[in-house]
């Protein structure tokens, strides 16, 4: 426990130094992923991928169990038919993202130089159907997280390979706000992101266990058991936004945006593989 705390001080020290230091994002992410293989040396990098159950043989021994009848499917099948519906102008999802027999999934968020902004999927989709003339979806509503599950389903297997441009300031400012509010400490628990999933990553908090950063965004949305609901990446930002008691952003909000890119980025390499199941 001691040793763990340490490292994970240490590491945060690290990240704390100003970017100058560093060459970069990618050196950042070679840090966190040295840190979690070094922390957990028995798993294989791919494993990050799954969660906490990379780390806990019980609860991954529940997961597959589990998956034998994956609670999302229904959500999955319903993403097919809105994937596949055509606007009224005739065209469809496909007449926006393009290439999309590759997978999708893996390409978001990307930073948009012409909007100077982090675009994820979800206001990828939102676009797309304003260009159409539809409404938006509502984030965290029924149809977009049965949209984004089809998507991430369909994209499985495929390598996360976010790019952060080093000519491009707006997008290093991007990647760099989420980095901070990732490491900054808020709420009367005063705790932050990096104080629960990277020191403290595979400690008990009362019967579960912390899941390590490193392959947080793979598996959304997720299938939540306590909840009998999907939930979107941004809406769990919220929950454990709200469990330090602070107040969440919106969903969809800049602040969100930009720690999923920095999140994302991080997890690079390791492969699409939602939706997932969860506690």
């Amino acid at each position: 426990m001691i040793k763990a705390s340490t490292a994970g001080f240490i590491f945060l020290i690290t990240l704390a130094v100003p970017q100058a230091t560093f060459a970069g994002p990618e050196e950042d992410r070679r840090a966190f992923v040295a840190y979690f293989e070094t922390r957990f040396p028995d798993v294989p990098f791919a494993e990050f991928a799954n969660g906490i159950y990379a780390i806990d043989q019980n609860a991954r021994d529940q997961w597959l169990d589990i998956e034998e009848f994956p609670p999302y499917e229904f959500a999955v099948e319903q993403g097919a038919s809105l994937w596949q519906e055509k606007f009224p102008d005739g065209k469809g999802y496909t007449d926006c993202f393009k290439h999309s027999e590759n997978g999708i999934r893996q390409r978001y968020p990307q930073f948009d130089d012409q909007a100077g902004e982090v675009i994820t999927l979800e206001l990828a989709i939102n676009r797309c159907r304003e260009k159409h003339g539809q409404e938006r979806l509502e984030y965290g509503g029924e149809n977009m997280l049965a949209l984004t599950a089809f998507i991430a389903f369909e994209s499985r297997g495929n390598p996360f390979n976010i790019k952060v441009p080093a000519d491009e300031p707006r997008a290093l400012a991007a990647y760099d706000a989420g980095k901070q509010f990732y490491y900054s400490k808020r709420g009367q628990l005063n705790f932050s992101c990096a104080d629960c999933h990277v020191v403290s990553a595979g400690q008990y908090v009362r019967a579960d266990r912390l899941s390590a950063g490193l392959g947080h965004p793979t598996h959304f949305p997720v299938y939540r058991s306590k909840l009998g609901a999907l939930v979107s990446l941004h809406q769990r930002f919220a929950g454990c936004i709200r469990d330090v008691r602070a107040k969440p952003f919106e969903l969809q909000s800049t602040e969100y945006r930009n720690l999923e890119y920095f999140l994302t980025y991080m997890s690079n390499g390791l492969e699409v593989n939602g939706p997932g199941a969860r506690k």
